[in-house]
């Protein structure tokens, strides 16, 4: 059955890391990072090729959570309720800000497939607020070196973040977004996961010298990426087991819905972060989806992700 179909079965439980694959504290062994990497990344691939009915909504909430780092990452404050709001209140074809870029970026990351052209990195570039240069062209030639390489994911990541840095310092978040972009290359997976900027302020990163962070390119960096994918994809795997029965629980409502235009929520909502609770299709009125999400709330369907009284946004 096609994983867009709304109706597909969710019953299977999503794969998870074991805990003996989930980094505890400091890891200082290049072999011990590598092992919990690869362990980690095996349970990941298992799910993404699950190809689950809500893999674009978990998606999606992963790319608000890199967003939300990315942003912490530039001195931004701007928390994830916010991007959200950002993105999914603006008025159609309106500019969401900066913040509201950062996120385009990770949404168009897992959105599309893990190719790379000049244009899509210029794209990109321009979301995350870096200045264009022709030298950032070479980044997508060696993309598709790295990703042809046969060279194990989390060194590829960890080769393509360290060329992003050679070539311009300035580049660090292109250089996070096109590890990631690498990963899935180098995987084969249709679609990339959002996964290692969310580690990068994290304890992953840092320096086994307590001099500070582990860069592009220096000593510790290919095992702070590894234990960063660890990481990542231990969280990547919990959000799924979260998402999972409530995509599960709005599969069973979808048999007892009657509203015209029901479908199309459901499956923005199996494929979006969230839904604006005002939402007006070709066959929904924002009267009769607010009546839709009320019915869906109480059915334990979806949840109302804003914490308000209006302009509110539900989601799985």
């Amino acid at each position: 059955m096609p994983a867009s179909d709304p109706t597909a079965s969710v019953a299977s439980a999503p794969p998870t890391v074991p805990a003996w694959a989930v980094p505890h504290g400091l890891v200082t062994s290049d072999v011990e990072a590598a092992f919990l990497a690869g362990s980690a990344l095996n349970s990941l691939d298992n799910l993404v090729r699950m190809a689950p009915a809500w893999a674009g909504s978990w998606r999606q909430r992963l790319a608000l959570k890199g967003a939300a780092a990315a942003a912490a990452l530039t001195g931004r404050t701007e928390s994830e309720a916010q991007l959200r709001d950002a993105w999914y209140l603006r008025a159609p074809g309106a500019d969401p800000g900066p913040a509201g870029n950062l996120l385009a970026a990770w949404k168009g990351l897992a959105e599309r497939s893990p190719i790379v052209s000049p244009d899509r990195l210029r794209r990109v570039a321009n979301l995350l607020g870096l200045r264009w240069s022709d030298s950032l062209v070479s980044l997508g030639e060696q993309f598709e070196v790295l990703a042809g390489s046969g060279q194990p994911a989390p060194l590829v990541a960890a080769a393509i973040a360290t060329e992003a840095y050679r070539l311009r310092p300035d580049a660090g978040l292109l250089g996070w977004w096109i590890a990631d972009l690498a990963i899935a290359a180098r995987m084969r997976w249709p679609v990339a996961v959002p996964l290692l900027v969310t580690q990068a302020p994290g304890p992953a990163f840092r320096s086994l010298s307590d001099r500070g962070r582990d860069r592009p390119g220096g000593e510790g960096f290919e095992r702070a990426i590894c234990v960063a994918l660890a990481l990542a994809a231990t969280d990547a795997c919990r959000s799924a087991g979260e998402m999972a029965p409530r995509a599960a629980r709005l599969n069973a409502a979808t048999r007892k819905l009657r509203a015209k235009g029901a479908g199309e929520v459901i499956q923005l909502l199996l494929d979006e972060d969230c839904v604006s609770g005002t939402l007006q299709t070709k066959n929904l009125t924002r009267w009769g989806s607010r009546r839709l999400f009320e019915r869906l709330t109480a059915l334990e369907a979806v949840r109302e992700l804003s914490g308000r009284a209006s302009f509110r946004l539900y989601g799985l």
